[in-house]
């Protein structure tokens, strides 16, 4: 079997969720090991990237959410949130943090046609 260079991490669990806290520090990890990761937020996990969103947000004992959310961006990390689950919300680009692409699952699909690893949270 070849061995992936990338990985895509989907995500379904919004920020008070401890699953989205976790998808985050092994998406990190990812990047740590060489991968190149990418995260598509789904359903309520879109909140995780609404402006505000994640000032108070801490799984113990993991690092604050926004922290490593901000570290994922920070290392080259590709974050997409899904383009109905952003309307659903009434949410629009302005709503979003920075260094967010709403885009549909064709981006994730993409990846994963190219042989990209997955993981689902």
């Amino acid at each position: 079997m070849d061995k992936a260079e990338e990985l895509v991490v989907l995500m379904t669990h919004g920020p008070e969720d401890e699953r989205a806290s976790v998808g985050f520090t092994i998406a990190n990890g990812g990047i740590t090991s060489g991968l190149k990761v990418s995260v598509f937020l789904t359903a309520s996990a879109v909140d995780i990237v609404r402006r505000g969103a994640l000032e108070t947000v801490q799984m113990h004992p993991m690092d604050p959410l926004k922290a490593l959310v901000r570290d994922f961006i920070e290392r080259g990390g590709v974050l997409w949130a899904c383009t109905p689950c952003v309307k659903a919300r009434g949410y629009s680009q302005d709503d979003l943090i920075d260094d967010v692409a709403i885009s549909g699952a064709s981006v994730m699909h993409e990846r994963i046609r190219a042989g990209a690893a997955t993981l689902s949270f």
